[in-house]
């Protein structure tokens, strides 16, 4: 995977978030097999909204809108340093902006199961929270997630958020039904952690 390009190079090409392990950068479309190969997996699946076999095409034209988009709402591709280069490992992306309340939704996908539980997950949760509360000015970040999803879950309040409610059933996946929690964070708490 990856580009075969050093980081050095890479670095000096690209307007890029950077943290310790990973990186946020712009979706290209060589970035598309990785993601349907990821969406196509039970398991990455299972942990997002979608529920049906994506196409390649689909991810075609999911690329095609996102690229319209404006700045703000863009995805990132995640990527993670490993030696002198960097592996594509699953994306990212700030949605639902309210400019005038201040706020948005976020939602993250680490594809590469090898990854899994290595940390990754927290690392880009910060360079987010980051990025929502010092370069967009959000004064709050949301997300969604499965019930069942503990891995996620723990992640989620290391890095900050708090559980702010429960949609009783609101998702489906494999035959069953499951609670969708809501999670939230503000910047004063965010700020006060960072302190």
């Amino acid at each position: 995977m990856g580009s075969g390009k050093g980081i050095n190079e890479r670095e000096e090409k690209m307007s890029i978030i950077y943290g310790d392990r990973v990186r946020l950068r712009a979706v290209e479309r060589d970035d598309l097999k990785f993601f349907y190969d990821w969406v196509n997996d039970p398991d990455v699946a299972d942990g997002i909204a979608l529920y049906l076999p994506q196409s390649q095409q689909d991810e075609e034209r999911w690329f095609e809108e996102h690229s319209n988009r404006d700045q703000h709402l863009k995805p990132f591709s995640i990527d993670m340093r490993e030696d002198t280069r960097w592996k594509l490992i699953g994306n990212c992306i700030v949605f639902k902006i309210d400019w005038v309340a201040s706020w948005g939704e976020l939602g993250i996908m680490i594809g590469d199961k090898t990854c899994w539980g290595k940390g990754y997950g927290t690392e880009v949760m910060n360079l987010l929270l980051r990025h929502c509360f010092v370069t967009l000015n959000l004064n709050r970040v949301q997300l969604r997630v499965f019930s069942r999803n503990a891995r996620a879950r723990r992640t989620y309040e290391k890095v900050g958020f708090i559980e702010e409610g429960s949609l009783r059933q609101a998702g489906y996946k494999q035959g069953k039904y499951d609670d969708v929690i809501v999670m939230g964070i503000l910047r004063s708490e965010w700020q006060s952690k960072e302190e």
